[in-house]
């Protein structure tokens, strides 16, 4: 019983897997950072040495060379905190996602014109107050006009462009 009295302590070992996965999360924000410009990062506080590695991980095409020069910036920066890199990343992105739907929405929004012509004039004049509706009639008949001639679509690039300004992108 004297057993129970004496406790013995063992080494407690870092669990490997949480190990890896964090190396590869920090690998994957180190790749993030490598599609940013060197403004971008000084503006997220990186030192100059660490700029000069990812650009020389930015230089590389995919090989093996491009995954070494990527764990060396994994390492060199181990001591970085990646938390303000991550959220640069997320709101970039999500920052994407919401230009590409009202650059969609637009797009939307001219192939019905083009379709439908004057019946949505009364819409569009709700959804942009200041449109001009002579030019947007011109530009709706020009547009028909090619589509129905089978040629390029410029007077459609001109509507877009025209709907584009309307909605200050």
């Amino acid at each position: 019983m004297k057993q129970d009295e004496e406790q013995t302590e063992y080494a407690v070992r870092p669990n490997k897997s949480q190990q890896k996965r964090e190396l590869a999360e920090r690998a994957t924000l180190i790749e993030g950072a490598a599609g940013l410009s060197d403004a971008e990062l000084e503006r997220l506080g990186w030192d100059a040495d660490a700029i000069a590695e990812i650009g020389k991980l930015r230089a590389l095409k995919p090989s093996g060379a491009r995954k070494r020069q990527l764990k060396f910036c994994v390492k060199r920066l181990g001591d970085t905190d990646l938390q303000p890199l991550a959220e640069y990343l997320r709101d970039r992105s999500s920052q994407q996602v919401a230009a590409n739907r009202r650059f969609h929405h637009l797009e939307r929004w001219r192939d019905r014109l083009i379709e439908a012509g004057d019946a949505l004039l009364g819409e569009a004049m709700q959804e942009w107050p200041d449109l001009d509706r002579q030019r947007l009639r011109q530009l709706i008949r020009e547009a028909r006009r090619e589509r129905e001639a089978d040629k390029a679509p410029a007077a459609a690039r001109r509507l877009f462009r025209y709907l584009r300004e309307l909605s200050g992108l």
